[in-house]
């Protein structure tokens, strides 16, 4: 395991070679872009800002699977150049000043939702949604510059584990045309549990297994999270009905058959908080 802001060293170029997926933090509204005095975001902010660090090559275009857009069925950005969702609320007010003019992928869109319907899954283009703060607030933070291609993907209404697993798996060829697949939410997520003492002991049963979930090789680790509201506190991390936050995992790690490892690890507002990396 890996602690706080520390990654994996940069691994050497290669051509064309398969990109891997990750589940990423995303914080807390525009936390990385706020005076920060307590330090609570700074190990988080690290860990994103050295994540191109750990590719063998830089992608030619990035998925993002966001914790807040739910859609029925899935679906897809597919802007030439979309605008930005500030959906958070009673932020300082240069928050919604922000920019990631980042360029859209329609054409890597219409692929990604045609992979889903060969698959039987149903999903869609949405060519005038934006991309919201699960998005372009961790982006802006591990990709500055915005020079690489980017679309968003929704989380499915029903909240299904084994459909986003599924749909995880049908994206996986894009990894082999140079799309970095990056599920983007919390692996805990109680609003009301934050900042207080009495979360860490639950938040640190369900994140130690996830951390071992997420280390079985994809079809073992498939069935684990299909089955991932009985394990230790899971109910706590995330309430019923609330799991939106949890289900991009479900997607990075359908998209992988290889074992995953945790990347990042850092108790955060009194609970743990994890990162993983599949390949």
């Amino acid at each position: 395991m890996i602690q706080a802001a520390s990654v994996a060293p940069a691994l050497e170029c290669m051509t064309m070679s398969v990109q891997p997926t990750y589940f990423i933090p995303h914080g807390g509204g525009p936390c990385f872009f706020m005076e920060d005095p307590r330090g609570v975001w700074t190990g988080m902010e690290a860990f994103l800002r050295s994540l191109p660090n750990t590719l063998a090559e830089k992608p030619k275009a990035i998925l993002v699977v966001s914790g807040h857009w739910e859609t029925d069925g899935f679906a897809f950005t597919g802007a030439e150049r979309p605008e930005l969702i500030y959906d958070y609320y009673n932020f300082p007010p240069h928050t919604y000043q922000l920019r990631y003019d980042v360029p859209g992928a329609p054409a890597l869109a219409a692929r990604a939702a045609a992979l889903l319907k060969d698959a039987g899954i149903a999903s869609t283009v949405d060519p005038k949604r934006g991309l919201d703060h699960g998005v372009f607030v961790p982006l802006k933070v591990a990709f500055p510059d915005a020079d690489i291609p980017l679309i968003e993907m929704s989380v499915e209404r029903g909240l299904d584990p084994a459909l986003h697993i599924a749909a995880g798996r049908a994206l996986a060829p894009l990894r082999e045309e140079g799309v970095l697949i990056l599920g983007s939410g919390m692996s805990f997520h109680n609003m009301r549990a934050y900042g207080d003492p009495r979360s860490t002991p639950g938040s640190q049963a369900f994140d130690q297994w996830l951390a071992e979930s997420m280390e079985l090789d994809g079809p073992q680790r498939a069935e684990r999270l299909t089955q991932w509201a009985d394990a230790p506190s899971a109910r706590f991390a995330h309430p019923p009905a609330k799991e939106e936050h949890l289900l991009p995992l479900m997607v990075a790690a359908g998209a992988a058959e290889g074992e995953g490892a945790r990347v990042y690890a850092e108790e955060v507002l009194s609970t743990a908080i994890s990162g993983f990396r599949f390949n």
